[in-house]
């Protein structure tokens, strides 16, 4: 009989992580399901642990974080965040805060959404703390540490987000002639990448490895 494990999910309240943390608790490979936020969700289920939490003290929470998979969907925009520093907070210090503390929790894995043209050199200020967030994560030494750089997230959110949207409806139609090396371009239901998710931490690969969006897809079906 194999071991079953215990998930920690992070952000399951947004567009990927409410389909991932269904994943999760219909998946046999997770007994308990921890979903670490900062309100109850609507959800009751067996194997689910609600861990509200203060993410500008996160530590006072570590007690509660201890998992063998974690599963990072944290995110904002700098619109809804309303500063750049509310963004980097939320995409950065928070991020990079649960992956030290899960890490010294002994979690086995660590799976974090990024974004497509994460680069901590980047002029581009989002793209720039993305980037900052995967070196920083990085450096923290896991010894499976799995890095997703999905393209524009469709999906149904529960918040308005413009510029995503006029991007999705332009994109869409165009996703049917990216082929090749455009390929990791195209549009990706948030759904895939969420079952992408699942489906390389059921590998239990020994690894450190980013996931472009085309890769995603394919694993995520």
């Amino acid at each position: 009989m194999h071991r079953t494990r215990t998930a920690l999910i992070a952000g399951a309240s947004g567009l990927v992580g409410s389909h991932l943390l269904r994943m999760l608790l219909q998946s046999d490979r997770y007994s308990q399901v921890i979903s670490a936020g900062r309100r109850e969700l609507a959800i009751i289920h067996p194997k689910l642990d609600q861990q509200i939490v203060d993410f500008d003290n996160l530590k006072k929470s570590a007690s509660e974080l201890a998992a063998d998979d974690v599963f990072c969907c944290l995110g904002t925009t700098i619109k809804k965040a309303g500063t750049k520093e509310a963004f980097y907070k939320v995409d950065h210090t928070y991020v990079t805060q649960l992956a030290e503390i899960t890490l010294r929790r002994n979690a086995n894995q660590f799976l974090v959404v990024s974004s497509m043209g994460a680069d901590a050199g980047s002029r581009v200020f989002y793209n720039r703390v993305k980037g900052e967030m995967e070196r920083d994560v990085q450096a923290l030494g896991f010894q499976s540490l799995h890095i997703f750089r999905p393209s524009l997230l469709l999906g149904e959110r529960d918040e308005h987000r413009t510029g995503e949207e006029i991007g999705a409806r332009i994109m869409k139609p165009l996703s049917r002639i990216m082929f090749g090396p455009l390929r990791k371009y195209r549009p990706i239901q948030a759904e895939t990448v969420a079952s992408a998710m699942l489906r390389v931490a059921s590998q239990d690969l020994k690894t450190d490895k980013v996931y472009l969006s085309d890769e995603i897809e394919r694993l995520g079906h």
